[in-house]
């Protein structure tokens, strides 16, 4: 299993703003990321492009084909510090069918929704020791790789 796709270790990193995950001394160049995808996504590819331009060799993850567990995207979500409903994608997605807009939705049922249709989760979502981010816009991921 991939080491941002084990549960445990998610759990054991520290939320977004808090540092990196595994933060126990000098950066490497060595940096496991891993990217959820969508190859249709022109930011997805953007920041795909921008990640391997930084000398890195992402762990890609087309979570249309290979969706997220829960525990995994409950993780994603507590990293990233934000909720679930500012994970959901609107645009081209049953949103509007399934009434999302509507506050009665719990965190809870929205993670249960995304599991059901992945394509409401929002993408591209980027994962490195350094944090993990919603990379909208695409350079938003250079926050969570090495510098130069």
């Amino acid at each position: 299993m991939r080491a941002w796709r084990d549960p445990a270790l998610l759990r054991s990193c520290p939320p977004a703003g808090g540092g990196g995950a595994f933060n126990n001394g000098p950066e490497t160049s060595a940096m496991t990321v891993t990217i959820y995808h969508n190859p249709a996504c022109g930011t997805s590819r953007t920041v795909l492009g921008l990640i391997r331009a930084a000398g890195e060799t992402p762990a890609v993850v087309e979570y249309l084909k290979t969706p997220p567990s829960r525990a995994e995207l409950v993780g994603l979500i507590a990293h990233m510090g934000i909720t679930a409903r500012r994970l959901l994608r609107r645009r081209g997605t049953p949103y509007e069918a399934l009434g999302l807009d509507d506050p009665k939705w719990t965190e809870d049922e929205l993670v249960d929704l995304m599991l059901q249709h992945p394509i409401l989760i929002e993408r591209p979502i980027v994962a490195t020791p350094r944090g993990v981010r919603l990379c909208r816009p695409a350079e938003v991921v250079m926050e969570i790789l090495p510098a130069p």
